[in-house]
C-alpha cells in the first residue's frame, strides 16, 4: 500500500470512530461525513487544512472542524 493511501486510510477510519462517538464534523463550516473529509483532502491539489476541536467541560471532544487554511489566507492578503 502507498504512504497516501495509509494516510487516507487512518484518517478515515480516525475520523469514523468521532462519528461513532456523536462528535460533529464539519469541513469549510459545512456539516460532512468521514468519507467527504478523506475525499477533501484527496482532491486538494494544494492547501492544508487545520483542525478545530470543540472540547466539553469534560474533557470530551463535542465537534472537530476542517477549515482550509490556504483559501483563509487568500481572503486576507490584501491585493
Amino acid at each position: 500500500m502507498k504512504m497516501d493511501e495509509r494516510v487516507y486510510r487512518d484518517l478515515f477510519e480516525e475520523l469514523e470512530k468521532y462519528e461513532k462517538k456523536g462528535v460533529d464534523i464539519s469541513i469549510d463550516g459545512c456539516h460532512a461525513n468521514a468519507i467527504q473529509i478523506v475525499t477533501a483532502h484527496m482532491t486538494k491539489e494544494e492547501g492544508t487544512y487545520m483542525r478545530d476541536y470543540d472540547i466539553d467541560r469534560d474533557g470530551h471532544i463535542e465537534a472537530l472542524r476542517f477549515t482550509d487554511i490556504n483559501d483563509r489566507r487568500q481572503a486576507e492578503t490584501p491585493p
